[in-house]
Parts: C-alpha cells; sequence; structure tokens
C-alpha cells in the first residue's frame, strides 16, 4: 500500500520519490483507524500490533519515513503559527504504559516550541474541584496559531470516574453528553481537534510495567497503584470502547492508533497529524510591500 504519488500543501504533486526522499508512509492511517461516527467501537476485534499499512522491507525503513513525515508536519506547523488563524487540538488518551509521553516527544519534538504546548491534567485539585469540570480544560485550550496537546484530558473525569465509581453513574453520564457539546462549541469556534486513543494490549502493558521494575533509571515511572487500574483492565475497555463509540463526531472525531509496536504508532500519529494540518489548506500571511523594492543599509 505504498503512496505512488500525493498532494503536497502548496498544491503540486509529488512523483514516486527518489532514494534520498522516501514516500509518505502509513497512506491511509487517516481513514483506517477513524471512528466512524454512530458505530461501536469493539477495542478487541482491533489489533493492538497491526502493521499493515508500513511501507517497508523491514524496520530499518522506519527512521528515513518517519523523518520525512516529521520534516513535512514541521513545515505545516510553521505556516500554522505564522497565519494565526486556525488552533489545533490534540486529546491522548491511552491506559498506563500506552506511550503517550513517548508519542508526544517522538513526533512533534521537532515543531517550534513557540507552537506547541503540552498540558497535562492530573488528579483535580482542591481548587479545580470547586469549579465544573471542564473549567480547568477551557483554560488550556489553543488560541489562534497554536497546537496544543492534551495528554490525558477531560476524558479521564468520564472513564476514571465511572470505572473507578467515584461518583454515581449519573455524573459521567451527563458529562460524556457535556464533552459532545463542549467539542462542538470548540469546533464552532474554530478549533480543529483530534482525539487519539494509543491502543495497547494487555501483555504489552505487562512487558513495560516489567520493563520500568527492571530498569533502576525507570523506577520514576513506576507507580503501585497502576496496578490497581490493571486489575480493572475489562472494565476500563468497556469504559473506553462505551466512550468513544457516544463522542466520536465529524467535528472531533476518534482515531484508535495500534501501539504495541512504538515505531508503527508514532508513524500513523505522524500522517494523522500531517493529513489533518493539511486538510486546513494554510498560506502565508500576505505581504502589502515589496521585498525588492527594500534595500538593506550598512
Amino acid at each position: 500500500m505504498c503512496e505512488v504519488g500525493i498532494r503536497h500543501h502548496t498544491g503540486l504533486v509529488i512523483g514516486r520519490p527518489a532514494a534520498d526522499k522516501p514516500a509518505m508512509p502509513v497512506r491511509g492511517a487517516s481513514s483506517q483507524y477513524r471512528v466512524q461516527p454512530g458505530t461501536k467501537v469493539e477495542l478487541s476485534n482491533i489489533q493492538s500490533g497491526d502493521k499493515s499499512l508500513f511501507c517497508g522491507e523491514s524496520r530499518v525503513d522506519y527512521e528515513p519515513q518517519f523523518r520525512h513525515l516529521r520534516n513535512q508536519l514541521q513545515e505545516l506547523q510553521k505556516i500554522l503559527y505564522a497565519q494565526n488563524k486556525h488552533r489545533v487540538l490534540v486529546v491522548m488518551q491511552a491506559m498506563d504504559t500506552g506511550g503517550k509521553d513517548g508519542c508526544i516527544k517522538h513526533v512533534f519534538s521537532e515543531i517550534d516550541p513557540q507552537g506547541i504546548h503540552v498540558c497535562s491534567f492530573k488528579k483535580p485539585t482542591v481548587e479545580e474541584l470547586a469549579y465544573d469540570f471542564l473549567w480547568r480544560v477551557h483554560a488550556k485550550v489553543p488560541r489562534c496559531g497554536q497546537l496544543v496537546i492534551f495528554n490525558r484530558s477531560h476524558y479521564e473525569d468520564i472513564i476514571a470516574v465511572r470505572v473507578k465509581k467515584l461518583f454515581p453513574d449519573e455524573v459521567w453520564q451527563r458529562r460524556q453528553r457535556q464533552v459532545v457539546e463542549f467539542e462542538r462549541m470548540l469546533a464552532e469556534e474554530g478549533t480543529t481537534i483530534v482525539k487519539i486513543f494509543l491502543h495497547i494490549s494487555k501483555q504489552e502493558q505487562k512487558s513495560r510495567l516489567e520493563a520500568r521494575l527492571e530498569n533502576p533509571l525507570k523506577h520514576w515511572k513506576f507507580n503501585p497503584d497502576d496496578l490497581a487500574d490493571r486489575a480493572r483492565w475489562d472494565d476500563f475497555m468497556s469504559a473506553y470502547e462505551q466512550s468513544i463509540s457516544a463522542t466520536a463526531s465529524e467535528f472531533a472525531p476518534w482515531y484508535v492508533v495500534p501501539a504495541d509496536r512504538k515505531w508503527y504508532r508514532n508513524l500513523c500519529v505522524a500522517r494523522i497529524m500531517l493529513d489533518t494540518l493539511q486538510g486546513l489548506q494554510m498560506e502565508l500571511p500576505a505581504i502589502d510591500w515589496d521585498p525588492q523594492a527594500i534595500k538593506i543599509r550598512d
């Protein structure tokens, strides 16, 4: 499923690339892993170890492909920042060890820090609990020209509340409905929303937790409380399935990305983001002066 030709954001058609310019990889990720509104998500039917869209003979082909994707993403982000017109919000959700931090670090590491912000939502503080649950979230959404990534998000206030039974069921049910309306408002006000669930298997989580225990440099990442959540794995999967199904929309789409293979996860997320930014059809701002008429004096 290798791509022979793609249309660049400038409108130019790029043909089959030379050896030093690899094809845009994982073609079709934005459609294959997108949840269609109104459909029922069944995570058990989605292979977390899938790599079917990878164009390459072996893992060694990953680096040049990923580098090419990331460079294209970097160029488009520059236009996003310069044009100062669009707002882009990325919501990243996953089970513990799902790879949110690593994915954000690898996919977005080349982007100018001026135009990107990463917001992590931990357990609500006493002050935050004094407001409605979306108060702390709304304050962090992107302004024009910004790309903002939520590392965990308002969905924690649905999923965790539901699985851990922190409040009666009517609370998470009400919040789920309110989240749809919140995202609709953001979209209608000009925010492009991309929601990504990094899908790993229970066995892969076990391997990653064990790796943290075996490496002293990763002990800080291990939290014994994660084991309590792991014991509720089926409940979390059920909650994610229902919530993703109920909140997937045309204006705030969900993508379920196979994440057992970190390198394939990175390729897919980079491609989804690239396709999203290309879809905005952005342009550098026009100037009202003639560059050739300006002389820089000694």
